[in-house]
């Protein structure tokens, strides 16, 4: 089983210092808590998409392909891709780019975001949300799978002949993940290609998503991708951890106080009783993440929000030594000592390498000079006829 962090890039003011970061300090701390992930034994750092203050993360490639090359073995991620307001040509050119550069060590999370302007903003209409994260999606499957493309849908101009480059790494495209906070049509769709499945589990009580899991689940096995149990599942989840329980109590009651999205709202106790926050003691994190299984089987990932509501990097850090030392070797040897051999690992690059190639060598596209390009669709053998069709060339 996989463990890790994620962040949604936020600026938050911090309130008990009253300071706000830079952006320019909040991205480098950042990367800081990304190589920290890796420090302590974690496996996964996500981060999230916005293209609007507070938040600084408007290009996740360019901080994920940094952070790979400051680490070894960390997989780098997203919290959210818009499916929606990025042309699939180009998540389809990029994600496949940073998975070369991170040598496989990447996948990617689709979804809709919650920043309804973001959609005027890249041309878009949210009405069309829905369908445009479906139609996407379908394209960006088959540009990472087809090395020539003839595609017409409702939403892009049509692709004729074309090939997005580079290829993917060993001819094996990125694992995808489909996130979701609240839409079954977006757990059937991870279900139809055979993809993960994320429940964002932060906001709302187990008993929504538990039905989302579920009904993933279900759809996954009805296309023939396996058993319900061999369907690919993640988490999310948040934690603040201490020593003691009254004192990781203290510590973050007042950035949960006046945290953006939750703050002034129910109490800290109230929110911890209804939704997956954990606030305590290292072993109170590992019994309350325990009971995840209890609701939603076994599953491939887990990720905590551990850097929002204005926390200070120091306490961040902090935050992921007690984590990386004292909470995830427990929950791996407790989950794995009851994990159904039917579940398999969460997929990365190299096990889906060895399913497609086995023991044989992957292949390696190279550009097929007799095909021609992208821009005319003609052969370089063609100049004559080319110069005749187009003279203003």
């Amino acid at each position: 089983m996989q463990f890790g962090v994620f962040s949604v890039s936020d600026i938050t003011r911090d309130p008990v210092s009253g300071e706000t970061p830079s952006e320019a300090e909040r991205i480098d701390a950042i990367v800081r808590i990304a190589q920290k992930t890796e420090e302590v034994g974690l496996d996964v750092f996500a981060i999230g998409e916005h293209h609007n203050p507070p938040f600084f993360s408007s290009s996740p490639t360019t901080l994920l392909a940094h952070i790979a090359a400051t680490t070894k073995r960390l997989i780098v991620t997203t919290a959210t891709t818009l499916i929606t307001t990025n042309d699939p040509v180009r998540i389809a050119e990029e994600y496949a780019m940073l998975q070369h550069l991170s040598k496989g060590r990447v996948d990617l999370m689709l979804g809709r975001g919650n920043t309804a302007p973001v959609y005027p903003w890249f041309g878009q209409d949210i009405r069309h949300g829905l369908p445009l994260a479906l139609e996407n999606y379908n394209l960006l499957h088959r540009l990472w799978r087809e090395d020539v493309v003839d595609w017409e849908g409702k939403f892009r101009t049509p692709l004729q002949g074309f090939t997005s480059v580079p290829r993917p790494l060993d001819d094996v495209p990125p694992f995808v993940w489909h996130g979701s906070i609240r839409t079954p049509e977006i757990a059937e769709q991870a279900a139809f290609y055979g993809n993960g499945f994320f429940a964002n589990h932060i906001f709302w009580p187990k008993e929504h998503y538990i039905r989302l899991i579920n009904f993933y689940r279900q759809r996954y096995a009805h296309y023939g991708h396996g058993s319900e149990k061999q369907a690919i599942v993640g988490l999310g989840g948040q934690a603040f951890l201490a020593r003691n329980s009254q004192d990781a109590k203290d510590q973050f009651r007042p950035y949960f106080n006046e945290a953006p999205v939750y703050g002034h709202g129910p109490k800290m106790e109230d929110f911890m009783e209804m939704t997956p926050l954990s606030v305590g003691s290292p072993q109170e994190v590992i019994d309350k993440t325990l009971t995840f299984r209890e609701y939603f089987g076994d599953y491939q990932r887990q990720l905590w929000l551990m850097d929002h509501a204005g926390l200070p990097l120091k306490t961040v850090l902090n935050q992921l030594d007690l984590l990386g030392e004292e909470v995830v070797p427990v929950l791996r040897k407790e989950l794995e000592a009851k994990r159904d051999p039917e579940v398999p690992d969460a997929p990365t690059h190299a096990s889906l390498v060895k399913a497609k190639y086995g023991d044989t060598p992957p292949r390696q596209p190279r550009p097929n000079a007799n095909r021609g390009d992208n821009v005319t669709g003609a052969s370089p053998y063609q100049d004559s006829e080319l110069e005749a069709s187009y003279p203003s060339l």
